[in-house]
């Protein structure tokens, strides 16, 4: 089965719960999972899967923890061409900046050569207060073509 590297960018830990929840259910079917609270480019494959599990911070920002690896990306000019990824945002569309955040790093994937595995998710506490269960969902559809 596949090696799979989640990335999780929190503010008060809302979405740590998303990403456990995700790798609990790659897991039940055999994958082999990783979280990371602090990813390191130097540290992840790219020849794995990314799932990308994020909240937006203040103006449209990274949270504190994803924002270090953000600028890893702006600054590298590394070949991410077998590299695919999925995108779970989630925020508040209350606020102007709804799910702005990760955009960021989608855009620097890429221009880095990576490809999107399946269309993101945006999860709006607004209307989903329990953000794993539209995120479990939304992995339902593709976790079985990975």
């Amino acid at each position: 089965m596949a090696k799979i590297d989640i990335l999780v960018g929190s503010t008060q830990g809302g979405t740590e719960y998303v990403a456990d929840d995700m790798a609990a259910q790659l897991n039940e079917i055999g994958h082999q999972t990783c979280i990371h609270l602090a990813a390191n480019l130097d540290d992840l494959d790219p020849k794995s899967l990314w799932i990308i599990v994020s909240s937006t911070h203040g103006a449209g920002d990274l949270p504190d923890n994803l924002a270090p690896f953000y600028q890893q990306l702006l600054t590298s000019n590394s070949d991410l061409s077998e590299l695919k990824f999925a995108l779970c945002a989630i925020g508040d569309s209350s606020y102007d900046t709804f799910c702005l955040g990760p955009e960021k790093i989608i855009s620097r994937l890429d221009q880095l050569g990576a490809k999107q595995f399946v269309n993101k998710i945006q999860i709006d506490v607004q209307k989903d207060p329990v953000p794993e269960d539209p995120a479990l969902a939304w992995l339902s559809e593709w976790q079985s073509s990975i």
